[in-house]
């Protein structure tokens, strides 16, 4: 397993689109869609320049479209990528002869792979399509659904959850869709009438657990869907793929994660298991049941974000690493963007990419844990386009056909050169291949121990605006020091004697610190409390590494 896997997100559909007609509501033909082909050799070359060791390709199950399934239970005409329609398929929007598209999805893991890169797909084990039905499944596998006893609201023998008697039915024309019995709603929602909000072009998978009888677990024998949804993952893991990101994995129990994991390992030892979980009370249960990494959303991205556009004072991100313990800290998955959150340069999270260079810093150096970037972050794409489904949110839509302004910019008709990026886009680009590059390569951050300092700062140092810590292995001592103010800052910091003794540093008067993102050299003071003045333009970092 990588020390520290650098993990870039990028969703096919978008990231090869080069047409830029950008129609609300367009469709495939209007407004283009990125296939598996598209994501080329010298694409993924430029992920591994800019310092990603993982790729995860999002949206590659096949899934609900309004081209092939009722519109009126899908989300966007391109569908929601978590309403998977057959877990045994891949999206045809994504192959250029969509007779032969698994063959060219095996081809992009082999060409990815040959890049030097390991590949992510995601698992979505709590729920389905409505439309579920899996026409690529091999032979002799049952189908989900398929041997269900729909009169009964709950078996363990059953797939899914029902509402007997009842029909499904919404505030809208189902153009035709009939559900009898309805399932139930894939967010827990157990009604046959969901509304708007809900999850209402899924159903929920039945692992055995009984809601509408107090929450009663009925795992022994094996529940169908164990079996089922172990199975798929197999699948999957025989492809050549290297792990998962598991969707929404608190909603499904940690007892089949517990088995399900175990066996997959047993073929696949280094196969990856990336948990999607938000409540820091069930963190030990799942890695527990073998998830190498969980998010970090409520802890690390909530308090970096609400630093970066909120006034957070800065000083609070030790009590978000502190929470965890050394132990759980190393499989913590840090972040600042995915699809589903809003991007940080959007008017609702604080409006240029560059602002967020002191939380990147902080989140891709502070620790050994693994740290993920979405496709267009690192461009400062602002996610504030009318593309259809999805609204002006601050978030890049999964739900329509669309084209990313600053991702076609940079990939150039397939050129992946970034000749058509602005000066600012390129200055971010160029800063994140320098972190990413640094915190996939250097030795103290992928396995070093970290002192965080900032406890120990006095005059001169804004504890609510400025953060310091060390990383520190055998041979080498980096400093790393960020700035979260809108202004030049002079900051100064001090190294107290508990991090020399801790670290067991030898201290010198005057030691030669280069600054690894920018390659200038500085002299500072490196003795037990002794001062250094370093001096920091708005919203900057810096990390020295002291020989």
């Amino acid at each position: 397993m990588i020390n520290k896997p650098i993990i870039y997100q990028l969703f096919p559909r978008l990231f090869g689109n080069y047409n830029d007609t950008r129609k609300r509501y367009g469709t495939k033909e209007e407004n283009g869609c990125g296939r598996f082909v598209d994501i080329n050799e010298r694409a993924l070359q430029a992920l591994v320049e800019l310092g990603a060791t993982h790729v995860w390709y999002t949206g590659v199950i096949r899934h609900a479209t309004a081209e092939y399934n009722n519109p009126a239970i899908t989300k966007g005409l391109a569908g929601s990528p978590y309403a998977i329609t057959d877990y045994y398929d891949v999206d045809p929007d994504l192959a250029k002869n969509k007779a032969k598209r698994m063959q060219e999805f095996e081809e992009l893991v082999k060409r990815t792979h040959e890049a030097g890169l390991d590949v992510l797909i995601d698992f979505v084990p709590n729920h389905v399509s409505r439309e579920y039905h899996s026409v690529c499944k091999p032979a002799g596998v049952e189908d989900l659904g398929e041997g269900d006893h729909p009169e009964w609201a709950f078996s363990p023998l059953n797939n899914f959850y029902y509402m007997p008697g009842e029909r499904f039915t919404m505030d809208k024309d189902l153009q035709g869709y009939e559900e009898f019995p309805a399932k139930v709603t894939g967010n827990d929602c157990f009604t046959s009438h969901p509304g708007e909000n809900d999850w209402y072009e899924t159903v929920k998978l039945n692992y055995g657990v009984f809601y509408q009888g107090g929450g009663e677990k009925q795992f022994f024998p094996i529940p169908n869907t164990w079996i089922k949804m172990r199975d798929i993952l197999l699948f999957w893991a025989d492809k050549g793929i290297d792990g998962v990101r598991v969707d929404m994995a608190e909603m499904v129990p940690v007892e089949f994660f517990q088995w399900a994991i175990a066996d997959v390992k047993k073929k696949h030892k280094k196969f990856l298991f990336i948990g999607e979980c938000y409540d820091p009370n069930r963190y030990d249960a799942y890695l527990a049941a073998g998830f190498d990494y969980l998010y970090d959303k409520v802890g690390m991205y909530d308090y970096l974000r609400g630093v970066t556009s909120k006034g957070w004072p800065a000083e609070g991100i030790t009590h978000q690493w502190m929470q965890h313990g050394d132990e759980r800290l190393k499989h913590m998955l840090y972040f600042l963007e995915n699809h589903d959150e809003q991007r940080i340069a959007s008017g609702f999270f604080c409006g240029s990419g560059l602002c967020a260079e002191p939380a990147m810093i902080v989140a891709a150096t502070l620790n050994q844990c693994p740290v993920m970037i979405y496709s267009g972050q690192e461009l400062g794409e602002r996610g504030m386009d009318m593309e259809g489904f999805s609204g002006i949110d601050g978030r890049t839509t999964i739900f329509d056909y669309w084209g990313v302004k600053s991702l076609q910019a940079w990939a150039n008709k397939g050129k992946f050169d970034g000749a058509k990026l602005n000066d600012a886009q390129r200055e971010l680009r160029n800063f994140y291949q320098r972190l990413l590059t640094l915190a996939r390569e250097d030795k103290a951050i992928q396995k070093g121990q970290m002192y965080d300092i900032t406890y120990a700062q006095g005059e001169g140092f804004n504890k609510r605006q400025h953060y310091a810590f060390l990383r520190h292995t055998k041979g080498e001592t980096l400093l790393v020091v960020v700035n979260f103010h809108d202004r030049e800052q002079k900051i100064n910091i001090r190294i107290p004697n508990d991090a020399f003794v801790y670290l067991g540093l030898e201290g010198k008067a005057k030691a030669t610190a280069t600054d690894l993102l920018r390659g200038e050299k500085r002299e500072i003071a490196f003795t037990p409390d002794s001062t250094t003045e370093i001096v920091l333009e708005a919203w900057k970092g810096v990390i020295l590494k002291i020989r």
